[in-house]
């Protein structure tokens, strides 16, 4: 995993206040977060091997988030620690489980493409690399770069979304992005709310030189296309939310696990969709992340909702 590594401060509430408006909250909670932690924990708890490449701050806050990934099995010496302060998300849950997040990048933002270079021996190893927005563009592009000439396949969760040079996309094995995302990188305007068809997004997405996409669709399930198959719809499991952060690290992870297993991107894809469903049930973001018995018992007892369904 290379990309940022955060702690997590989660106000619940009834629900999400608009803009200007003050709510009185239900609760609070610090957890460790960060999209590429959260993957490489999510890795981890799956009984995987997950090395994490990132930048931490010299505070309170960047002890105790490596302590933790060490904790959970992630392998840590490819991070490194600098002056000032560690990445923070300030995150607002409703009771329904939706979220809001603020990202403060803090050492994040200092993760350079010289960074990824001096790992390029880990990098070399790996068998798959998993990244997304929340460090530097350039450090992403360099890493895509590499990853292409090392011949390591490379998977880009694109959040938050940003506009990204055309190149990357030609350089990823997977793209995987939500819905929201999904819209704003096919050039599509109306966002979520559209009616243009997951299949119809998808395709626009492999035009632009991706070579396989998996559409994360939240309570819809997720679309898997490729440029050689047809789309596939893997629909969500059916549970009650308490707190959706995290769930599409807890996929992304999940995802990459069963292709590094040797399972079909479908079976992985289905893996993921148990292992995302299982993380909302739960409240926080690494803390919500399963185990493989977790997710294997979660298959055998919604056996019928792992069907795919074929779209043209």
């Amino acid at each position: 995993m290379v990309g940022s590594i955060n702690t997590d401060l989660v106000a619940t509430a009834d629900r999400i206040p608009a803009v200007g408006e003050t709510v009185l909250g239900t609760g609070f909670q610090v957890h460790p977060g960060g999209k590429g932690a959260n993957q490489a924990v999510a890795v981890a708890r799956l009984g995987y091997p997950a090395r994490m490449i990132g930048r931490l701050g010299n505070d309170d806050f960047g002890a105790q988030l490596r302590a933790h990934l060490q904790a959970v099995g992630v392998d840590c010496s490819g991070i490194a620690t600098c002056e000032g302060s560690s990445g923070v998300a300030v995150i607002l849950v409703s009771h329904r489980g939706e979220n809001s997040i603020v990202v403060a990048p803090g050492a994040n933002a200092r993760f350079t493409p010289q960074d990824v270079e001096a790992s390029l021996p880990t990098i070399r190893q790996a068998g798959m690399v998993l990244a997304q927005l929340e460090i530097p563009m350039d450090t992403v592009e360099c890493l895509a770069t590499l990853c292409q000439r090392e011949g390591v396949p490379m998977m880009l969760d694109p959040a938050p979304a940003q506009v990204l040079p055309a190149e990357i996309l030609r350089r990823l094995a997977w793209f995987t992005p939500n819905e929201t995302e999904a819209a704003f990188y096919a050039g599509n305007t109306a966002g979520a709310e559209s009616t243009i068809s997951a299949d119809e997004t998808a395709r626009s997405l492999l035009t632009k030189g991706c070579r396989s996409v998996l559409l994360k669709l939240g309570r819809r399930g997720a679309y898997l296309a490729t440029s050689e198959t047809p789309g596939q719809l893997i629909p969500a499991f059916k549970v009650t939310p308490v707190d959706s952060t995290a769930a599409g690290d807890a996929f992304n992870g999940s995802f990459a696990t069963g292709l590094m297993l040797g399972r079909s991107p479908l079976d992985s894809a289905i893996f993921a969709a148990a292992a995302a469903a299982i993380s909302v049930t739960r409240p926080g973001a690494q803390p919500s992340m399963p185990s493989a018995s977790e997710v294997e018992g979660f298959l055998e007892s919604h056996a019928v909702q792992s069907e795919s369904q074929l779209v043209d």
